[in-house]
């Protein structure tokens, strides 16, 4: 048996389930494996699980004790919401005093719109809790069983400060035989309406996703595996299945995730939109300073206590079908073959496409009967898709999960030319613009809504229609792109390489010193307890004034890695290049202002001319570039000092004393970091200079005095 250490991605999607070994070492792919989702199954997904683990461990000759790591991402909790496949959910809601009034309104979720037409159903009984006996919980949760609740959510005001009664009706309800879970267990931030909305949804998925984790635990273990079973989040993360036992809720989008994670994990990207296309939709992310792109989630247009990838979905992708109105080409999906049960004529046999006529049907009921198929002599039957148009143009390469038969595709096609006067590569050119089009007005909406340096963007592609969305969207753009390796299964690479990543939130007014070593003590507690190596793990702390928000997020490996995602670490020379081209100036117009560990910090200096050259600008532009040459900030605005730890006193406190703006409103601090072996320290969210002096001390609190660290303090 090998005895190299391997890590293990399952993706679980609508139609099949991958599987991926990835050496832990090189990051490798060693092995690839598909097979059909068993959603009918006995064991559900499970099944088809457990069957790829086998199958990958056995033809590649894989130890069990050898898998180090194993995760899998499921579109399950997103599915069962789109679909309105969920638990009726019974509310018991709880306040006291003059506060009761007030609570019962906002514990009161109605029903939750998830989609069009799909609804999850609450029902709601309401207790004073200053006086909170167990006969009447026990009354008010019979009441709800009565009505069909089949999982009880305990949402009491200020619980985030003292949980102790939604624990007691979580206690009584699952002694009863109801699952349960409270609102304290979802979010720390006050607001109790977008509290008890956020644990209404994860209850309602509750049953389902538990009996699936339950099967999939069980799966796992039968193979041998000792590592425990992790599950993507939708943040990008992952979280043990326990955790997916009582926050299903944070696996929503998870599928999503992956794939920009796996693409990170590949590509050295400091800026750039990650398009990620199957058959019937593309996904299309942002990638900023080397790190995906966070917001806060919403269903129904209302907003939860969640956040995920900032993900924006679009119906154009390899099956995407071709709207013919009046002769004419007029249109681009959203339907897609799949969707009309059709085969994509490119991957048909040339010899079984004879005599084809265009026939327009209407894939689902309340569609228009205007997509293109075409109808043989033989019987035969073929959808137009935007996967054949983009073969015939040339732009999907032979070897490609995408590339099909060309002369497949172009006699399909013909029979659209014959109908509208056009030729085959006219039609094939007006489908790829109408679709690209659509794609690049988000394309430029997340440009301009995440700043993103035109310089540096590149439009990476993922999933088995990568080839058939990008590289035409590149050229008409003007923006570099590339196919991510291994892009059909970036996104279950992706689950396999995936970091744990865990946030916490509480509502603190001017936060103390002792309030942020309480919270970075907390998160590094719940990250660790998650499987994340503390040696590994980073915590960025947010101070939101405005809404009295402290926030920690931390983010760390599984296990201590032995060696770096890349080896091919980048020269000097390099890093100065990849500078120099972000911001189209000459080498010489880059200054290097020190180095530490990973860390080359850089001024670039531009000189910018108006009104023919008469009037000309200087401008200091800072950049930190790490040794895989991803430029992890940039701020144009800013000074650069490189100081030892003993100095955070006096050097630190001066330079930041430099920078601070003062106005009527106060003094404005600078946004400020910190670079120093491997870590990049982000203290730009705190607002006052003892709260920014005290969270750089506890960053560096097991520095030696003579370390070095590279500051950067910015206005922008």
């Amino acid at each position: 048996m090998s005895s190299r250490k391997v890590r293990i991605g399952i993706d679980v999607g609508g139609t099949f389930t991958d599987a991926v070994v990835v050496d832990n070492e090189t990051y490798e792919v060693i092995a690839k494996e598909k097979c059909p989702t068993t959603h009918h199954a006995k064991q559900g997904v499970a099944e088809g699980i457990v069957r790829n683990i086998e199958n990958v461990l056995k033809k590649n000759n894989i130890s069990p004790e050898d898998v180090i790591f194993i995760a899998h991402g499921t579109t399950q909790a997103t599915n069962a919401l789109l679909e309105g496949d969920v638990a009726k959910v019974g509310i018991v809601g709880m306040g006291k005093g003059l506060e009761a009034d007030r609570a019962k309104k906002e514990t009161t979720a109605g029903n939750i719109e998830l989609a069009p037409g799909k609804f999850l159903y609450t029902e709601h009984e309401f207790l004073e809790s200053s006086s909170l006996r167990e006969d009447l919980i026990k009354s008010a949760i019979e009441k709800l069983k009565q009505k069909g609740a089949e999982v009880i959510v305990a949402s009491e005001s200020y619980s985030v400060d003292n949980p102790e009664n939604e624990k007691k009706v979580i206690e009584i309800a699952n002694k009863m035989g109801l699952l349960a879970t409270g609102g304290y267990e979802i979010s720390q931030l006050y607001g109790l309406s977008a509290r008890t909305r956020t644990a209404a949804v994860n209850a309602a998925l509750i049953p389902k996703m538990m009996e699936t984790a339950n099967m999939t635990e069980g799966a796992v273990k039968e193979s041998g595996i000792r590592k425990p079973l992790m599950i993507m989040r939708c943040d990008g993360g992952v979280m043990s299945i326990d955790e997916v036992r009582k926050r299903p809720i944070l696996t929503m989008l998870s599928g999503l995730a992956a794939g920009v994670a796996g693409a990170l994990m590949y590509e050295k990207i400091t800026d750039g939109i990650f398009l990620e296309a199957g058959g019937t939709s593309t996904d299309i992310s942002v990638i900023k300073d080397g790190k995906v792109m966070i917001k806060n989630a919403q269903i129904g247009g209302q907003k939860l206590y969640l956040t995920s990838l900032d993900v924006r979905t679009l119906g154009v992708a390899g099956g995407s079908m071709i709207v013919v109105e009046d002769g004419k080409l007029v249109d681009v999906g959203p339907r897609s073959a799949h969707i009309a049960n059709k085969s994509y004529e490119v991957f048909a046999e040339p010899k079984k496409i004879v005599s084809p006529k265009i026939k327009l049907v209407a894939p689902r009921e309340e569609d228009k009967p205007n997509y293109a198929v075409i109808e043989c002599e033989n019987g035969e039957s073929y959808a137009l898709t935007l996967a054949g148009a983009a073969n015939i143009l040339g732009y999907v390469g032979e070897g490609d999960y995408a590339h099909g038969n060309k002369e497949a595709a172009k006699k399909a096609w013909q029979a659209l030319a014959d109908l509208t006067g056009e030729s085959v590569e006219e039609l094939c050119k007006t489908a790829m613009e109408i679709s690209m089009k659509k794609v690049k007005q988000i394309v430029d909406e997340l440009i301009v809504d995440y700043n993103l340096n035109k310089n540096l963007i590149y439009l990476i592609g993922g999933g088995g229609s990568a080839s058939v969305v990008v590289p035409f969207l590149g050229e008409m753009m003007g923006i570099r792109h590339k196919i991510a390796e291994n892009a059909p299964y970036i996104s279950t690479i992706g689950v396999s390489l995936a970091l744990v990543r865990e946030q916490i939130e509480r509502n603190v007014s001017n936060p103390t010193d002792e309030d942020i070593r309480k919270i970075r003590h907390d998160v590094m507690e719940v990250i660790t307890r998650a499987g994340a190596d503390a040696a590994t793990v980073d915590i960025a702390i947010e101070i939101d004034s405005q809404k009295n928000i402290l926030r920690a997020i931390a983010t760390g490996a599984t296990e201590l890695r032995t060696k770096d995602r890349n080896t091919q670490m980048k020269s000097e020379e390099d890093l100065l290049k990849i500078i120099s081209e972000a911001d189209k100036v000459e080498k010489q117009n880059v200054q290097k202002v020190g180095q530490e560990g990973r860390w080359h910090a850089y001024y670039v200096n531009v000189e910018k001319k108006a009104l023919f050259g008469l009037i000309k600008t200087k401008k200091r532009f800072t950049r930190i570039i790490d040794e895989e040459g991803v430029i992890r900030l940039q701020k144009n605005d800013a000074k650069i000092m490189v100081m030892k730890k003993k100095q955070l006193s006096t050097r630190f406190e001066e330079f930041v004393d430099s920078l601070t703006q003062f106005s009527d409103a106060g003094a404005i601090l600078p946004k400020t970091y910190l670079f120093f072996g491997q870590k990049m320290s982000d203290l730009s969210g705190v607002v006052n200079k003892e709260q920014l002096l005290g969270l750089a001390d506890m960053e560096l609190e097991f520095v030696e005095d003579n370390q070095e660290i590279i500051v950067v303090s910015a206005r922008d």
